[in-house]
């Protein structure tokens, strides 16, 4: 998408749609004159009421502007990033609604917005870029529009190009906050065409190697284990889960190292089980293709990591993925099963579809053994148990520091990838125990997603700034939620890079 900041009178913006944001004190004050001023009908606004994300397309012709539509779009009062987000998602879904390919958008008044929204001008034109290229997604990719007589294969589904209107005195803010935000925005792409591929065009070995891929391109290093090295390692947790499949895993580690000093160390984990049907403990059928989603978390750490990598924060920030599928097959591992993580922990298996932990935990160990990182955190797919707590739109928070806690939330708020905080009390240690190991792999349906967090913990060895966010509800909207547009959302990019930001 090709996006331009121009300084045009709204009349003299050839596009075949002209967004004209209002907040609710805007459209009493100001859209009569506005809509005068284009030569086009104000008895529409009686049935506009500025709602966050509403919008209206008008028809009809003027000899005061050459846009081809125009359209009223809310924004709520104003106050709120989350209504300016709500705003800039909808335009966008409109538009490709519409199959329109030229879209502009009147942001004169951003600078009186980020006043009242306590945002940066910046700060609102990335949001704005994040929000429309969230609205104009679609995965098509795997289809052939054979079935289709009617469509017109010249035709683009696509929004081709946006023109963000703003004064001068806003221009060079805006034109840093879309730089930013198209950084961002392609990233979390990227991730939302990685979940959205099933099973048999990506496995373990596809991660990594578009891990390589990007890390040539934006010049950060990439180590990729094969399954023998892997054994070398002793990685037990991921070689016990990889036990039945016919399909090798791959342990990949994403180094951004920046010249000069860096401020701090930060690693993050992605879980990457590239299909999870349960294992031996297989999951019912139904709904089973969504499991393709369950390397979310890895997705989402190459997506944050490329993103630091072209944003050029100085931070030494190390992703790391151990991926596989989890297959059940005669030589799968089983329940009852002791295994022997890297750490030398050893793990009674009670569910082998409690496999993501197995997996994070040899992982977590390597980060902080072979990085000592002032920070760690893991994002993963990991219990069905926080998305009953949560639902599809937040994801469960689990730290061991207060501060660590507070600043991935502020980020939560301020990105949109939104999480909330769960408890990690030491009490919950009770369920995890077991007779024949050091630690069983499930506590029980009680408490589920924290006795998950609770697992994760054992493997960190003491690390004291650690954070594990379990995104298995706003990772991947299911077909018939609340989003028009099902499958992988990319949560977790714009999060981490809002935190990251923060300690640059």
């Amino acid at each position: 998408m090709k996006i331009s900041v121009i300084k045009n009178d709204l009349d003299q913006i050839a596009t075949e749609l002209l967004v004209l944001p209002f907040t609710s004190g805007a459209l009493k004050n100001e859209a009569e004159k506005t809509l005068e001023s284009l030569e086009l009908d104000t008895k529409v606004l009686k049935d506009f009421k500025a709602d966050a994300g509403e919008i209206i397309v008008l028809y009809g012709s003027s000899t005061r502007y050459v846009a081809a539509r125009v359209a009223l779009l809310g924004l709520g009062e104003g106050k709120t990033i989350e209504d300016w987000r709500k705003a800039s998602v909808a335009f966008a879904t409109k538009a490709v609604d519409l199959k329109i390919e030229k879209i502009a958008i009147d942001c004169s008044s951003i600078a009186q917005l980020a006043a009242s929204t306590e945002q940066t001008v910046s700060g609102l034109a990335a949001s704005l870029v994040i929000g429309c290229f969230a609205g104009n997604y679609r995965f098509d990719q795997l289809k052939s529009g054979k079935l289709d007589k009617k469509k017109s294969p010249k035709k683009p589904k696509d929004i081709t190009e946006l023109l963000i209107k703003v004064d001068a005195d806003a221009l060079e803010d805006t034109e840093k906050g879309v730089a930013e935000g198209k950084i961002v925005a392609s990233c979390q792409k990227m991730v939302r065409d990685l979940v959205n591929l099933p099973a048999n065009y990506l496995q373990a070995e596809d991660i990594s190697k578009t891990a390589v891929e990007s890390g040539k391109k934006h010049g950060y290093d990439v180590k990729v284990f094969n399954k023998k090295e892997i054994e070398s390692l002793g990685m037990g947790g991921l070689l016990a889960v990889n036990k039945g499949s016919v399909q090798p895993p791959t342990f990949t580690v994403l180094d951004y190292n920046p010249k000069g000093k860096h401020k701090a160390v930060v690693a993050l984990v992605g879980k990457g089980v590239t299909f999870d049907s349960g294992g031996i403990s297989i999951k019912p059928s139904e709904n089973m293709g969504e499991m393709k989603s369950d390397m979310s978390g890895a997705a989402s750490v190459i997506g944050a990591v490329e993103a630091v990598a072209r944003l050029g924060l100085p931070l030494h920030v190390i992703g790391l993925i151990p991926a596989t599928d989890n297959m059940p097959s005669g030589t799968a591992q089983t329940p009852g099963d002791v295994i022997t993580t890297y750490s030398g922990i050893t793990v009674e298996v009670g569910n082998t579809d409690a496999e993501g932990r197995l997996i994070l935990a040899d992982a977590l160990t390597y980060a902080t053994e072979k990085y000592n990182p002032d920070v760690i955190i893991d994002l993963a797919t990991l219990t069905g148990a926080c998305i009953v707590a949560l639902g599809y739109a937040v994801a469960g928070l689990f730290s061991n520091n207060d501060k660590l806690a507070d600043e991935i939330y502020q980020a939560g708020q301020q990105s949109g990838d939104k999480v909330w905080r769960m408890p990690l009390w030491d009490l919950y240690d009770e369920q995890i125990k077991s007779d024949v190991a050091d630690v069983n792999n499930t506590g029980g349906r009680g408490a589920g997603s924290i006795t998950a967090a609770k697992f994760l913990e054992k493997f960190i060895d003491g690390h004291k700034n650690w954070a594990h966010i379990d995104i298995a509800g706003p990772s991947f909207q299911p077909k018939g939620g609340s989003n028009k547009v099902n499958g992988g959302t990319g949560f977790g990019v714009s999060l981490l890079v809002e935190l990251l930001k923060k300690w640059s």
